[in-house]
């Protein structure tokens, strides 16, 4: 019910838009996030943008990336500029209902994407 695309391999400095295509269910008034794992490492938060049209983002991706949501509302695309080797990771997109201290929190989402892979070179 969630599609996530966009991924590619990028140099570094480049940018990417990663789309979250819903399907299904209406997503319009829940809270879509993003989070990516790296190899190795635990999934973590990056962005999440609420119904009312707040947002967050991680301190990685702060100040050089943008999520938002598409005018039918039921896609989600998160833009990240100024790409790192340290943004290589799989990118998940989410649906949940969380409250505004759970937004970060992977527990807080109930739907999830497939992932798509982001690979930035040096």
């Amino acid at each position: 019910q969630l599609q996530a695309s966009g991924g590619g391999l990028v140099q570094a400095g480049g940018s990417l838009r990663l789309s979250c295509a819903a399907s299904g269910v209406t997503f319009s008034n829940w809270c879509m996030g993003w989070f990516r794992q790296a190899p190795g490492k635990e999934r973590e938060f990056v962005a999440a943008l609420r119904y009312s049209g707040a947002t967050w983002y991680s301190d990685s991706v702060k100040g050089r990336s943008t999520i938002s949501r598409g005018i039918a509302k039921n896609t989600v695309y998160l833009q990240i500029n100024s790409l790192k080797p340290e943004d290589t990771a799989v990118y998940y997109c989410a649906a949940g209902r969380p409250i505004s201290s759970e937004v970060t929190r992977i527990r807080a989402y109930g739907y999830w994407g497939q992932g798509t892979l982001v690979t930035v070179s040096s």
